[in-house]
């Protein structure tokens, strides 16, 4: 994690820069509040970053108040909302019962206990709150994945996480009903070092940090070779798989039940 961290301060600065992918995603994703309502007194921004998701919520949520919570210090020195946190996903410094609504956008990929994750969500959620988030699914640069597998076979790119299976973690911590959504995205590029060069701009570990002088020159020639394979229409394609997910905390209260006695 502290790797992760340490990338995420140094591309903080021209982070929004390059983040178009992240830009849309945030977007989407604050859309899908257009046909999910809920209570919105209090509104988490969980791995908010720079803001392209707490941008949106602010507008959304003018009179709510709105908390922007990243381990990356850097990151949110670049983001202009007024209420912000540092401090990790995975031991959130907030009350129980004290948040409305729960948003996360591209956050959860980094984190790599999502039973912890989803059990201090659902600690801070009221009774009836929501958790509304994106994040990479396994396709997510397969091409670059497949490209450096005819290589060696050491791991050169992040496997992330199923949504089937990100759906059995909400249900263990407690969540009712999560519905989960799935669709892939394309950029594309002139050239392999054009994606890495994007991906090390904003400050994404999906990539082994190693250089090329200890991975060899020889290999990371070929695995150029080898995605120049993909290529269409004079472009060279980097496909994203990203996850949408959403549910409810639920907790049943039992009513006291009154008996006369005649």
């Amino acid at each position: 994690m502290s790797s992760v961290k340490s990338a995420f301060n140094k591309a903080s600065a021209n982070y929004d820069k390059y983040a178009f992918l992240q830009k849309e995603i945030a977007a989407r994703l604050d859309a899908k509040l257009d046909i999910i309502s809920a209570e919105s007194n209090m509104i988490l921004d969980l791995g908010a970053g720079t803001g392209l998701l707490s941008k949106q919520l602010s507008k959304r949520f003018p009179d709510s108040q709105l908390i922007c919570l990243d381990f990356a210090q850097n990151s949110l020195k670049n983001n202009q909302t007024t209420d912000k946190i540092c401090a990790n996903a995975n031991h959130l410094p907030l009350a129980d019962n004290s948040v409305d609504i729960v948003m996360s956008s591209l956050m959860m990929q980094w984190c790599p206990d999502l039973k912890q994750l989803f059990s201090e969500i659902h600690r801070v959620l009221k009774n009836d709150g929501l958790i509304l988030f994106s994040t990479f699914g396994p396709d997510t640069l397969k091409e670059l994945k497949k490209s450096w597998s005819v290589v060696d076979n050491e791991t050169h790119v992040n496997t992330f996480t199923d949504m089937h299976d990100i759906g059995d973690q909400m249900l263990g911590a407690g969540f009712v009903s999560p519905v989960m959504e799935m669709e892939k995205l394309t950029l594309t590029y002139q050239t392999v070092t054009d994606l890495l060069r994007d991906l090390k701009a904003i400050g994404a570990q999906t990539v082994s940090a190693r250089s090329k002088s200890l991975m060899g020159k020889d290999k990371f020639q070929l695995m150029i070779k080898m995605y120049e394979s993909y290529r269409a229409d004079e472009k060279l394609p980097a496909t994203y798989e990203v996850i949408y997910g959403h549910a409810w905390k639920k907790v049943n209260k039992l009513g006291s039940i009154k008996i006369n006695n005649q």
